[in-house]
């Protein structure tokens, strides 16, 4: 795929758009006001991969509470602003990587510029973000429904306020809940700017639902070339969403992160527990971030072929079965040391990796 090239901007020291890789982030389900717990999610998303991560500023409280978090954490600290000039202002004192804020809810001008005029001297990046389900309302009549070239031109609207004062620090995002509505959006929008891009579905809901939703909105946009970092949304754990977006990146050959592992679906001809190796698997190799194929096959027979893409596998049989590398078998073992000589073979592989 040919990715869309667009202007590169950091937030911190993360770079995005340009020739830097897609981007992982998420945002925080704690209270911004309870630094300790924040602080604590933060790092356990940071330890699955996220690289920049957004806070809510619903007030004061919440504003003032940045600079104790962003003291404490690793990775750029985006703070997620919506009306109060005030807030954003605090936030940008407060030491914040970055701004999602869109400048034409802020108030008058002056606030406007007040804002800009803060984020220009810091460095700051703000991203404007369109959302379907909040557009302005004089947009709305116009179009008569959140369309994507309703979406477009509330963005528009937006770049306007920003470029006026001089301030092209600029990352953009245009979610919907609606897949096509938000993938047209998107495309509309990179067919007239080069700034950077945020993919999102927003409101996909619980998994599997939100997980589908996700994967396919963001994988076409991403498999067209647009895009420069991700946020998977859903009503779930913070970290799935993080892991979903790997999963993403990793299908579409885009990166990887940790081991991927190949599993078949098992049939009549399995005579093993497939979903209970697989777990098993998956809880030995989780701390290993060397990108790795490894498959649990329940054919003997069929296995090595089926996963000869993977770099280590194994396959049962009756009461034993095969650990093969790259398609070729190595050895055969009794069922019960299938598990721990995959797990060996694939340590002195990283040990000697390293």
């Amino acid at each position: 795929m040919n990715r869309r090239k667009t202007r590169k901007i950091f937030v911190g020291n993360v770079a995005i758009g340009g020739d830097a890789p897609i981007v992982v982030q998420s945002m925080t389900k704690t209270d911004t006001r309870d630094v300790n717990k924040t602080v604590k999610q933060i790092k356990l998303l940071q330890k699955w991969g996220c690289e920049i991560i957004r806070v809510a500023v619903p007030d004061m409280e919440a504003a003032k509470s940045l600079g104790k978090i962003k003291n404490k954490i690793a990775i750029p600290l985006i703070a997620d602003i919506h009306f109060n000039y005030k807030l954003a202002l605090e936030a940008i004192r407060q030491g914040v990587d970055g701004l999602r804020i869109n400048p034409g809810n802020i108030g008058a001008k002056w606030k406007v510029k007040e804002v800009i005029t803060a984020a220009k001297d810091r460095k700051i990046p703000i991203r404007i973000g369109v959302n379907a389900g909040s557009l302005p309302k004089d947009i709305l009549k116009k179009h008569g429904h959140p369309s994507a070239e309703a979406m477009l031109e509330a963005a528009i609207k937006q770049i306007e306020i920003l470029e006026e004062n001089d301030f092209h620090y600029i990352k953009v995002s245009l979610k919907a809940s609606d897949v096509m509505k938000t993938i047209e959006a998107y495309r509309l929008f990179s067919q007239k700017f080069d700034y950077p891009l945020h993919l999102g579905i927003t409101e996909t809901g619980p998994s599997p639902q939100g997980i589908v939703k996700s994967s396919v909105g963001i994988g076409i946009l991403l498999n067209e070339g647009i895009g420069d970092t991700i946020r998977v949304s859903l009503t779930s754990s913070a970290v799935l969403e993080v892991q979903v977006a790997y999963e993403i990146l990793r299908a579409l050959g885009l990166r990887s992160l940790g081991v991927e592992i190949i599993s078949c679906p098992t049939c009549g001809r399995c005579e093993i527990d497939i979903k209970k190796m697989v777990k098993e698997v998956k809880s030995a190799l989780k701390n290993l971030k060397i990108p790795l194929k490894v498959a649990v096959m329940g054919c003997a027979v069929n296995g090595p072929g089926e996963a000869k893409e993977a770099d280590f596998g194994i396959a049962g049989g009756k009461s034993k079965g095969i650990v093969f590398v790259k398609g070729k078998i190595i050895k055969t073992v009794p069922e019960k040391e299938l598990i721990s000589s995959l797990i060996e073979e694939i340590k002195n592989f990283t040990d000697l990796a390293s």
